[in-house]
């Protein structure tokens, strides 16, 4: 018992661990900065990187009160540079929160931070290019250097937003024309430059507010001290934006998206460490500069520790010989060096070191796969005997990978080797095949970085294939990644067919690996050119049921057929995983990765899953995303995942498809997420990421001073053919107590009410919320509207009643629209504000929306701008709170139409 509650406490302990930035005292901690092995060796770099830190600490320091700093950071340089660099242990690629990468093509070298979660929670990263911290001639727009990592900070920590728009850079209050900034007394000037000559900011007749293409010019000299967040390159600045002086008015991200608070509430009161801000004491004098490790990773070394024990008779031997297979043949990389041990009562090292060069080296492995078991689960054993395989290469296992796959309980003391695995500096990762895996695994891997995968030994599922073929390189480049294209499996008693399409960035290592439970089906593979491949050009591995068809050279891209022929009489099941690598060493394939919001859930509160579908950090959109949840105790769940900036998605056209999973019961859940995309061009319009704000220039002396004028983006449509991709994100727990109601989750909050008044008719559009957050059909809609921003940021039951009877809810995810005729006309210059909450059909209400605004404008007889005759019309002003620009120009359009054709007769 005693052996069972430690094991226990490990687990839980390990589960609210997190790997990455750590808050020591007043010090973070584990912050890693990694370098793309794109990056040509550049050792001014590496000190422009710790002059930012170290100075970027000091203003940290003093913008919050004195109270926290950057402590320790450690450098990854790519395995390629020269010099005399520390080992890294854990520290990989993919788990840095700072990437020094080349330019986005999106946004060029501006910086900028990838945020997908929402306000207050961390997000994944911050990327700068080493242009921006070699060039000193960017520092004018954009700031000195420390003041923008802290900007980026505070976005990737505390999961503020931007405080300036560049989607609304105005917006009208009253009568007067205000920039999108925070604080409103920050004083300038707008003017519209035109090939380095300004002119004051022309009004459009159409808005009341200033022509496309104006800009707001900030005073060099300012008294005020706020807000790092919107305009950290003036010399004054030096706090976020604070309760007293936070502009709710503006219609930008931090307001949108963090319900109209100050970046001082949020990073105080709801960040990942707001107890700790509000708890630590400021220290008395300045912190001392941070530490800095620079760290550097080589080849892959990894060794696959085994389960051989009684339990893993029949299947389960089986599907771990065809799993391992794959990974041995089709996912590792050349070079890598490779062992295996075989555990149960006893361990043995089955094949030491092997450096995978070719084919050879590789069937050489895979002919030292274990085929018998017996025996108990002495997991300690296999443990130690694996890190003696490690330490052949130099005698260290710092740094080096495990793939540790059991399905049982252990039978020794495992908690006596536990330590030996921290202290090894190895990173472990575990699969759990079947139920019974011990829930250890969940702590080895938390605790060394690693990757808890748990797997069945259904071949239709394909779930141990996808285990293995998900621990791919990760040194950020791509291009060496192996890339699961297809995962699937038929029970049949005849054909299993279908069609995979090979798109422009894949095409090298191209294999189709078939899997079939009892006797080799007939093998027809036709390429879109018309070649057939058949059993001629196929292996078959008798031993371990399995074909193999290696597509020579680079595969043509397009559809490739595939049928598979059951000749038994019988049923049998069959699967198929198709791999490939890049095309080309100088193109980027398509990525997907997937993930949970948290590792664990007892049921109190939802989980969000993710999938980021890329090409070179750029977004890639109109994917149809689909993501599988089964659990070890028979649960399963299948959500089509959206990038529509509603429900659980933070922003839409990101490349970030997401959705809530509300269905939680108790169980080791895996995570397979399926991507498709017809053929035609990828468009690249996604939503901004938060990012240090380019400052077109300033006030000083009464005169502007222009800065360089920032880069424009030109980013053409990629067609890249039809593709599919599959990725296999980490397991996760739901552990709901005993005798707890099942939960009831609320619809989610609406985040994109919009409204727009077509001469006299208000019309609102949002998407709909669902009966549980995101998933099914609420129940009801309550609308309210003011004249007082405040009083729907405050008193949302108080505000005005809009008629909503005959709303009828949609489907969560479709598009809604309400219209209605005011009982009065609507003054010229009347600023309305709408929000709504939704019900569910057993009366519990979501949040409120977000505010939507609008702005009934008719155009005077005069203008500062002289009108377009074909613009001279009776027009309304539309000053929408999110972006409608598109349907406000329709609007317009429409209204112009319609009055022409009645000046002329025609109706």
């Amino acid at each position: 018992m005693v052996r069972v509650v430690a094991v226990v406490s490990l687990v839980l302990s390990a589960l609210g661990a997190a790997i990455g930035i750590k808050l020591d005292g007043n010090g973070y901690t584990d912050l890693l900065i990694a370098i793309n092995p794109a990056v040509p060796q550049n050792d001014k770099l590496i000190n422009q990187i710790k002059d930012m830190i170290t100075s970027g600490s000091q203003y940290l320091f003093h913008a919050v009160e004195d109270k926290v700093f950057f402590k320790e950071v450690k450098i990854l340089v790519p395995p390629t540079w020269k010099g005399n660099y520390e080992r890294a242990k854990r520290e990989t690629y993919d788990k840095a929160s700072v990437f020094i990468d080349r330019p986005n093509p999106i946004f060029g070298d501006e910086p900028y931070t990838k945020q997908m979660k929402g306000c207050g929670e961390e997000g994944e990263y911050i990327h700068f290019t080493p242009d921006f911290l070699l060039d000193d001639d960017l520092l004018d727009a954009y700031g000195t250097r420390e003041k923008v990592f802290v900007h980026e900070w505070a976005h990737l920590r505390w999961g503020v937003f931007d405080e300036y728009s560049e989607e609304e850079p105005f917006y009208l209050f009253g009568n007067n024309i205000e920039p999108t900034r925070c604080i409103k007394d920050i004083r300038g000037r707008n003017y519209k430059v035109t090939n380095g000559k300004h002119v004051h900011c022309p009004t459009d007749v159409a808005t009341g507010l200033p022509i496309k293409g104006c800009q707001f010019f900030p005073d060099r000299e300012q008294e005020n001290s706020a807000s790092i967040m919107y305009m950290q390159s003036l010399d004054s600045v030096k706090a976020f934006c604070g309760f007293m002086d936070h502009n709710y008015e503006a219609p930008n991200m931090q307001n949108k998206k963090c319900d109209y608070r100050s970046t001082s509430s949020v990073i105080f009161e709801s960040s990942v460490d707001s107890d700790a801000l509000n708890t630590l004491q400021p220290l008395p004098s300045p912190p001392p500069p941070p530490t800095f490790t620079v760290i550097q990773r080589q080849h892959r070394v990894i060794c696959l520790i085994l389960d051989v024990s009684g339990s893993m008779k029949g299947e389960r031997i089986l599907r771990l010989q065809q799993a391992a297979t794959l990974f041995l043949s089709e996912i590792v990389e050349e070079g890598a060096q490779v062992g295996i041990v075989k555990f149960s009562t006893n361990a043995e090292i089955v094949s030491p070191l092997t450096t995978l060069q070719g084919k050879e080296s590789r069937d050489g492995l895979i002919r030292h796969l274990p085929k018998t078991v017996d025996g108990s689960t002495n997991m300690c054993n296999g443990l130690n005997l694996g890190f003696e395989v490690l330490k052949k290469d130099d005698g260290s296992t710092k740094g080096d990978d495990l793939i540790f796959l059991t399905d049982g309980e252990a039978t020794d003391k495992v908690e006596d080797c536990l330590q030996s695995v921290v202290d090894s500096g190895a990173i472990v990762n575990t699969i759990a095949l079947g139920p019974s895996a011990s829930s250890v695994l969940i702590t080895m891997a938390n605790l060394t970085n690693g990757k808890f995968i748990v797997a069945d030994q259904s071949l239709l599922s394909n779930q141990l294939v996808d285990a293995f073929t998900s621990f791919i390189l990760s040194d950020g480049d791509p291009t060496k990644q192996a890339i699961q294209l297809v995962s699937i499996g038929k029970n049949t008693a005849d054909w299993f067919n279908g069609t995979v399409p090979i798109d422009r960035t894949v095409g090298n290592g191209t294999t189709f690996t078939v899997i079939y439970e009892k006797s080799i089906p007939t093998v027809h593979i036709e390429a879109p050119s018309g070649r057939v491949y058949n059993q001629a050009h196929v292996t078959n591995h008798q031993e371990t049921r399995t074909i193999t068809l290696n597509i020579p050279g680079t595969a043509e891209p397009g559809d490739w057929k595939y049928s598979f022929l059951n000749i038994r009489a019988a049923a049998q099941t069959m699967s198929l995983t198709v791999t490939s690598r890049a095309a080309h060493d100088d193109v980027n394939p398509i990525i997907v990765t997937a993930e949970m919001n948290q590792p664990s859930a007892d049921g109190s509160k939802p989980m969000v899953v993710y999938a980021e579908v890329k090409q070179n950090r750029m977004p890639v959109l109109g994917a149809k995303v689909m993501a599988t949840m089964e659990s070890d105790t028979g649960h399963s769940e299948l959500l089509h995942l959206l990038d529509n900036g509603a429900g659980a998605d933070t922003l839409k056209d990101d490349g970030v498809y997401s959705r809530y999973f509300t269905k939680l019961k108790n169980g080791r859940y895996s995570l397979k997420v399926q991507v498709t995309r017809e053929g035609g061009n990828i468009p690249f319009t996604p939503s901004r990421q938060g990012g240090s704000l380019y400052v077109p220039g300033y006030i000083v002396d009464g005169e502007l001073q222009l800065n360089p004028p920032k880069p424009p983006v030109n980013v053409q449509p990629a067609d890249v053919g039809s593709f599919t991709r599959i990725a296999t994100g980490e397991s996760f727990v739901v552990s709901v107590p005993p005798n707890a109601p099942p939960p009831n989750f609320p619809p989610n909050k609406v985040t994109d009410l919009s409204a727009e008044i077509l001469e006299d008719t208000v019309l609102l559009n949002w998407t709909a919320p669902g009966e549980d957050l995101d998933q099914g059909t609420a129940g009801s809609y309550e609308i309210k509207w003011s004249e007082d921003l405040e009083v729907l940021q405050k008193n949302f039951s108080g505000a005005n009643v809009l008629n909503t009877s005959a709303l009828q809810p949609q489907e969560a995810g479709s598009s809604e629209q309400h219209h209605f005729l005011p009982d009065i006309p609507i003054p010229n210059g009347t600023t309305l504000f709408f929000a709504l909450r939704s019900e569910d059909k057993e009366a519990v209400k979501s949040d409120v929306s977000n505010i939507a605004r609008v702005k009934k404008f008719v155009p005077g007889p005069t203008s500062t701008e002289t009108p377009d005759p074909g613009l001279n019309m009776s027009a309304v002003v539309i000053s929408v709170c999110v972006g409608t620009l598109v349907v406000c120009l329709i609007a317009a359009v429409a209204i112009y139409v319609k009055k022409r054709q009645r000046n002329s007769g025609v109706i």
